[in-house]
């Protein structure tokens, strides 16, 4: 079937370009932005069985939900008590404080002044969403008024809370896509360029994955539009890096086998043929284990996690249909010219590091496996302290106002005050203000509770909303343990014949994480499930895909025990986002089996042609070690351009990957791979292809002592 695809496109190749471009082009006009069908408001993806979704759908029915808010914590520029002057000067800073989406700027000198007279809140109403572009334009606007208002004086002021956070997060993640842009196309270019010294190959993954990056953004805003769903505004830049990380790859993997073919004395045309015939099945099945790792991703009950595998997985699917394709045709048109300047000599030989590899890994199996696997058994044992962290601020740079004026507001004020918890009591009759005072009295002495805000009562009173303001930062796993305590007393406290539900930041944020751990415990085994059927599929045999996934897998445990070695280590952080680990084990192990497949299908090839264990296996780390090696390069360099993003997720996706990536690379794939088939011999194809006898084909001089 490859050879058929190979030749087809071989004879038409402008056909084939053109029929792409026009695709792009109608696509791409036809779709809506991207933007459009983006959140970043994390509650949005949660099901509408979590306790807080029930507890905003209560302040929804009774009327609550009057949009974002924020707060500006103003002090003193010496951080001295504030005076009766500043308390005017903040007073008549509220009475200014104007912008066509804000509602509502409260100061109230009894309740919004710190219990230490050091700061000051005005509480912002907004009508509209945290993540609305009117709301995003008001805050900048009240950010520009605050500051002209107190420029020259003895107070200075920040804005935080849920409307500040959201803009300044998405300016963070429009900065780290920039950023990450820019740094992945030039990483791309350059090290192509040492790879193959031509331009001209250096260009191709530019002009190849441009336009399918193009396709797949229009199609998932389609999708999303089609199907009602929103992405979250992190897969914008997810996509950037897969695409371009896994397109540059297949690029490779063809770019290696067409100049091998060349090398070995085709003519262009039929070495581009032979190309997609021998990488065609390992490029496709490589590309269906990344689809099948990111379509397991349906099986979460997290909205993000749902939303997140299909828009990747319709990337990588274009990338595949381009990489068969698109590229060859390209690949057909410039002939030996994709190697310009230099010239491709008819040798057939490997290159001569990964020969020496191949040699030593083929003689000497026993040691290659137990002294990798050591090296992965340490490395994972820091998975053990893995801590999970939910602090939206954490991931903002650091000198983000909202993160800096959050900080400022927790010196003074009970760090829960910037989002307090919202408890809403239902009834079927008005409250009784005796009962709800009550109820009021009781939360508050509630575990983790630093008081309570005054409530407020819907317009038929059947419905009372309680802000409870937490000792600890909301977005603080302290906080989220509170939870079940805090829900189980409000269960205990809320009066005959009432409901209650609590809802707020800190408990979207402990179902976020409830749910988080239930969809991996579902999303790991069906992924690595999946690898399975596919890894059997191509390979025949039940015994090689069963230690193939073990590898991988002890590559992504030994990736996150090295992240939380470096950053809750080395670093101190106090734990590393709770997305981390499903997106490095979809990432490492589905592109580790990437490298998996294309060295376990050479070894395929060579037994095919005779070979024994050990010489195919020593043949195929010298042949596809070198794209293998260059594949992983070039991702390391793409996933590692997110270190520079300034967002304290994207850094540690970076790191983490571009560690799991060289792991599963030069570790699993060209180490423990070969020896473990070496060791095995023929039953790692069991129950499928036999290798011959050794002495059917006269030993490689590769294979040389």
């Amino acid at each position: 079937m490859f050879a058929a695809i190979g030749r087809g496109v071989a004879r038409r190749p402008w056909l084939v370009i053109a029929t792409w471009l026009l695709v792009a082009v109608a696509v791409i006009a036809a779709a809506p932005s991207l933007k459009s069908v983006t959140n970043s408001d994390q509650s949005a993806f949660l099901p509408s069985s979590a306790e807080s979704a029930k507890a905003a759908a209560v302040a929804k029915a009774a009327g609550f939900t009057k949009g974002a808010t924020g707060v500006i914590h103003v002090q003193r520029a010496d951080g001295g008590t504030l005076t009766q002057a500043d308390l005017g000067a903040i007073g008549g800073l509220a009475q200014t404080l104007k912008a066509p989406a804000v509602t509502g700027v409260l100061f109230d000198p009894a309740q919004t002044v710190a219990p230490n007279g050091r700061g000051a809140l005005l509480v912002v109403q907004f009508e509209g969403a945290a993540r609305d572009e009117k709301v995003h334009d008001a805050v900048a606007t009240l950010r520009t008024q605050t500051a002209e208002a107190l420029k020259g004086g003895q107070l200075k002021a920040g804005m935080t809370g849920e409307a500040a956070i959201d803009v300044d997060n998405t300016k963070a993640m429009a900065d780290a896509e920039k950023i990450v842009t820019l740094a992945t196309l030039g990483l791309i270019v350059i090290l192509l360029l040492v790879i193959f010294r031509s331009p001209v190959a250096s260009l191709l993954p530019l002009v190849s994955v441009g336009i399918v990056y193009g396709i797949a953004q229009a199609l998932v805003a389609i999708a999303a539009k089609t199907f009602d769903f929103q992405i979250g505004t992190e897969v914008q830049t997810l996509m950037t890096v897969v695409l371009f990380g896994i397109g540059t790859d297949y690029i490779l993997f063809l770019l290696f086998r067409y100049r091998e073919r060349l090398r070995a004395g085709d003519t262009a045309r039929e070495a581009i043929v032979a190309a997609v015939d021998k990488v065609g099945e390992a490029i496709s099945s490589a590309a269906f284990a990344v689809i099948a790792a990111f379509g397991a991703l349906v099986l979460a009950l997290l909205g993000f996690f749902t939303t997140l595998g299909p828009s990747l997985a319709i990337g990588v699917f274009v990338m595949l249909l381009a990489a068969l394709t698109l590229v060859p045709a390209i690949i057909t048109l410039l002939g030996e010219r994709v190697f310009w300047p230099t010239r491709t000599k008819a040798d057939g030989k490997g290159h001569p590091g990964f020969a020496r590899l191949g040699r030593f890994v083929a003689h000497r199996p026993a040691v290659a496996l137990v002294g990798s696997l050591v090296l992965l058994g340490v490395l994972a044992a820091g998975a053990l302290g893995f801590q999970p962290q939910f602090d939206p601020l954490a991931q903002l740079p650091a000198k983000m106002e909202a993160t800096t004026a959050f900080k400022d507001l927790g010196k003074n004020f009970p760090a829960g005050v910037a989002n307090p918890s919202q408890v809403y009591l239902r009834s079927d009759h008005p409250l009784a203000p005796a009962e709800l005072q009550k109820f009021v009295a009781t939360m508050s002495t509630a575990p983790g509770v630093a008081g309570p805000m005054p409530p407020t009562v819907s317009s038929d009173g059947k419905v009372a909303q309680i802000p409870l303001i937490l000792k600890s930062s909301p977005y603080e796993t302290a906080a989220m343990d509170s939870v079940p305590a805090l829900r189980a007393a409000a269960e205990h406290a809320a009066p005959a014949g009432t409901q209650v539900h609590i809802g707020g930041m800190t408990s979207t944020f402990a179902d976020i994480r409830g749910i988080t751990n239930r969809d991996l415990s579902v999303i790991f085994p069906v992924a690595g499930l999946l690898f399975l059927l596919i890894l059997g599929g191509l390979l025949r045999a039940m015994v090689a895909p069963l230690y193939l996934v073990v590898f991988v897998v002890l590559g992504f445990v030994a990736t996150l025990g090295a992240t939380v070695y470096v950053f809750q280590g080395a670093l101190g952080h106090g734990g590393l986002m709770f997305m981390l680990p499903i997106i490095m084990y979809l990432f490492v192990t589905a592109i580790g089996t990437d490298y998996n497949i294309l060295v376990t299908a050479r070894i395929r090839e060579e037994l095919r042609e005779g070979r024994s264990p050990r010489d195919a296996a020593a043949l195929a780390i010298e042949h596809a070690g070198p794209s293998v090696a260059a594949a992983a390069v070039i991702l390391m360099g793409t996933f590692g351009s997110l270190l520079i993003s300034g967002v304290s997720f994207f850094a540690e996706m970076g790191f983490a990957v571009t560690l799991g990536i060289a792991l599963v690379a030069f570790v699993v794939s060209l180490v423990l791979v070969p020896a473990a088939t070496v060791l095995f011999g023929g039953s790692s194809w069991w129950p499928g292809h036999r290798p011959a006898p050794a002495d059917v084909v006269a030993e490689e001089p590769a294979l040389a002592r």
